[in-house]
């Protein structure tokens, strides 16, 4: 049996060659306009999905645009449940009219990272984000509260990214958070896929050469033996 692998990349940013990923990444991660991203970047990110068969996610973030998404924010729980409901419910609508849906939840930058451990923000992402699968870092609190609740949950690896002993990403601005070399980055994807600890690997579209990056990602995973292939509702990963 082929061994499936998902490939995704953040969207929708207007930092990056959009139309570009499109053509190499299995799902993409859509910016809804709190961090970065506007009802137009939406559109067109979710037509050329749509027109390539690549996956939709929310990218949900704090309501941060002037940080990028990439400050840790203390958010009431009842806010921060609507925030993810708002950004979930407009990329749901516009990708309904370009012919996609969106298929799983994804938290962006200090979001993301923050619910690796906090668990009342964990659960306010949850309840924003209806039934849908979630894509999250092994092993985080979200991801245990997830599947608690029988949702559908996806693990994701970052080979362009540093990790501290105990699992976490090392924080961006500290030594070895970001790793850069091309070649490198392909031979940490496929560490991570064969590992069997990740359903999907990312690739970060704000980094300088993403396309590339991912182009070479995928070749290397092709080449180990790997199907790129995106996660499938209903799927656990």
């Amino acid at each position: 049996m082929p061994v499936l692998i998902d490939l995704n990349a953040d969207l929708g940013e207007g930092v990056t060659d959009d139309a570009g990923l499109l053509e190499v990444v299995t799902s993409a991660n859509v910016a809804c306009g709190y961090h970065a991203g506007d009802e137009a970047t939406m559109r067109s990110v979710c037509a050329r999905a749509a027109e390539r068969g690549v996956a939709v996610g929310a990218q949900v973030s704090y309501a941060d645009r002037e940080n990028f998404g990439r400050v840790a924010m203390d958010v009431a729980y009842d806010v921060l449940v609507e925030h993810v409901a708002d950004q979930v419910g407009t990329l749901s609508r516009i990708a309904a009219s370009e012919g996609t849906e969106v298929r799983y939840v994804k938290p962006h930058g200090a979001l993301y990272n923050r619910i690796v451990d906090d668990e009342e923000q964990a659960r306010a992402v949850l309840a924003g984000s209806g039934d849908l699968p979630v894509l999250g870092l092994p092993p985080s609190v979200f991801l245990m509260l997830a599947d608690a609740a029988g949702r559908a949950t996806f693990r994701e690896g970052f080979p362009d990214r540093g990790y501290t002993a105990d699992g976490r990403l090392v924080p961006r601005g500290e030594p070895g958070a970001l790793v850069t070399d091309r070649d490198r980055i392909a031979e940490r994807a496929v560490e991570l896929a064969r590992s069997g600890a990740v359903s999907s690997v990312c690739v970060h579209g704000d980094s300088p050469g993403a396309v590339a990056n991912a182009a070479a990602v995928r070749r290397a995973l092709s080449s180990a033996g790997f199907v790129l292939k995106a996660f499938a509702p209903g799927c656990r990963g």
